[in-house]
């Protein structure tokens, strides 16, 4: 039922609405169209497999458990395919199993132009569309299941990376570029595909994203950008890892060849920038997600922690003086709500750490570089060269 998986060959949900018909269409035009207009899937697969990776769009609504699935497993390792299919069946019935079809019914009512899919678009998906088609809804399931959409994305950005153009965006910490990326209708956000800033204090509110879920997001957005005609992405200057999730080495590869252009606005712009993204919006987004007492506790938790990870390369005593500034910014806005005091710790930070750094890393590039100007000469560069594209 769910260990032994038949490739499906037949698919004969309806098409809603004009959406490609899985009778019809190739494999690949169905992938194509689920990704570039965002089409909610519903992923059948355990919670197991769905924890390791899955799709932006996609939700959890397994047709077993992972205890259920492990029994099945066991079940056709030592019994076979027909002793596993019954014991699936013995597992998921009554009460369970109707739980679950309304379940799955709620989420085909509420997205009609979505797919349902398990790992190869075999077993899971015919018994999940085949109880819906009971209870009288007919589904879409996606051919080939997750294996061939995330065979199709991988072998895209591959083709991308060959066939299109890159330019690199540089620049200090606090220069925009992500801003600047999401403004250009052709920037591609690292970043934001592997949900984490890539430095330490890089971590967003909720966890990083696993490897598998870093490179599907980041091929999808590919798509997309590639969709809108554009032969040419522009990305943040980064090293090879964001994070936990590493750039596949196609993407790399390029960015150390590609051009460079570069961000360079004055240190007290820089900084507004850092203490708007770091203190005032990291305290928002905690607070919004565990509540005011607990979202400051985090919110203090992250600020201190991150601020640790540097300490070899500040040294223990610029690390100590650091840590006191910032502890007496944090007791300063518990009491006021001003965050200016964060300037104390966040000015150094930037000129004794984060610069020389990142001045070392572009010294060794600086051939590459072709544009460097502040933010808005940087915007007004790009928006020329698509203009004139």
């Amino acid at each position: 039922m769910t260990c032994f998986i038949v490739h499906a060959c037949a698919f004969d949900c309806a098409p809603t609405h004009g959406e490609p018909n899985n009778m019809t269409c190739e494999p690949i035009e169905i992938y194509r169209d689920i990704f570039v207009h965002d089409r909610p899937l519903m992923d059948t697969r355990a919670p197991i497999e769905y924890s390791k990776g899955s799709f932006p769009l996609a939700t959890n609504l397994p047709l077993m458990t992972d205890d259920e699935r492990a029994q099945v497993g066991t079940c056709y390792k030592q019994q076979g395919q027909e002793a596993a299919i019954a014991l699936g069946h013995q597992l998921v019935h009554g009460e369970i199993k109707a739980a679950r079809v309304q379940a799955w019914r709620q989420f085909c009512e509420q997205h009609p132009t979505g797919y349902l899919f398990c790992f190869r678009g075999g077993m899971r998906s015919q018994i999940t569309q085949s109880w819906l088609k009971e209870s009288g809804l007919d589904y879409r399931y996606v051919p080939g299941g997750y294996k061939a959409m995330r065979r199709f994305l991988i072998d895209d950005f591959e083709r991308q990376m060959q066939q299109n153009s890159l330019v690199v965006l540089g620049g200090h910490s606090g220069n925009g570029k992500t801003i600047l990326l999401n403004e250009l209708a052709n920037g591609l956000d690292l970043e934001g595909a592997a949900h984490h800033r890539g430095s330490a204090f890089g971590q967003f509110v909720n966890a990083p994203s696993t490897q598998i879920n870093f490179e599907n997001q980041l091929a999808i957005d590919a798509l997309k950008i590639n969709a809108q005609g554009f032969r040419s992405f522009i990305v943040e200057d980064e090293g090879r890892n964001i994070g936990a999730s590493h750039l596949p080495l196609s993407l790399y590869h390029k960015m150390e060849q590609a051009e460079i252009v570069v961000i360079d606005d004055p240190l007290g712009v820089r900084l507004g920038r850092l203490c708007q993204e770091y203190v005032v919006q990291m305290h928002q987004q905690y607070q919004q997600a565990f509540g005011e007492e607990a979202g400051w506790h985090h919110y203090c938790e992250y600020l201190q922690q991150s601020l640790f990870k540097t300490r070899r390369r500040l040294g223990l005593e610029r690390y100590e003086q650091l840590s006191l500034a910032l502890n007496q910014a944090l007791k300063t806005q518990a009491r006021t709500e001003q965050v200016d005091g964060h300037y104390a710790w966040l000015e150094p930070m930037v000129r004794d750490y984060y610069d020389p750094m990142y001045d070392y890393q572009l010294n060794q590039k600086k051939d590459r570089i072709i544009f460097q100007g502040n933010y808005a000469d940087v915007k007004a560069y790009f928006t020329h060269q698509a203009d004139a594209a």
